[in-house]
């Protein structure tokens, strides 16, 4: 399956989508347009049985956050964005966000941008992320 072509379906409230040696699990919210998707945790599992896990923003998503921020004073009001395990995408939606997932795992990177997670932290997660 080439990466253009990854599909998903609902798993319980995660989103799945199988590539070509890892699942990638998504937890949008579930009246959610998976394809505006621009906020959402993330576990990935390889093929390896690793698992790692994250939170991927789009840009504009960021920018809106900080602008939020700016108003309510929060993070020196709005001069920087912090998130644990954070990947900032350009596109919003799952298949566009899935892609970029696909491509990191394709040249080694996913462990420098994602955190790995053991069975322990994923109590909730399907079977595939377990």
């Amino acid at each position: 399956m080439s990466h253009s072509e990854l599909t998903g379906h609902w798993d319980g409230p995660w989103y799945r989508v199988d590539g070509d040696g890892f699942t990638a699990l998504y937890l949008p919210d579930p009246d959610e347009d998976l394809t505006l998707v621009d906020n959402v945790d993330v576990v990935v599992e390889l093929a390896d049985g690793t698992r790692w896990s994250g939170t991927l923003f789009t840009l504009a998503e960021v920018e809106r956050l900080m602008a939020k921020d700016a108003e309510t004073g929060e993070h020196l009001e709005g001069r920087y964005f912090w998130c644990v395990d954070s990947l900032i995408v350009r596109d919003p939606g799952v298949g566009d966000m899935t892609r970029v997932l696909a491509g990191l795992i394709d040249f080694g990177e996913l462990p420098r941008v994602l955190r790995r997670v053991d069975t322990e932290d994923l109590d909730d997660a399907p079977d595939a992320a377990r």
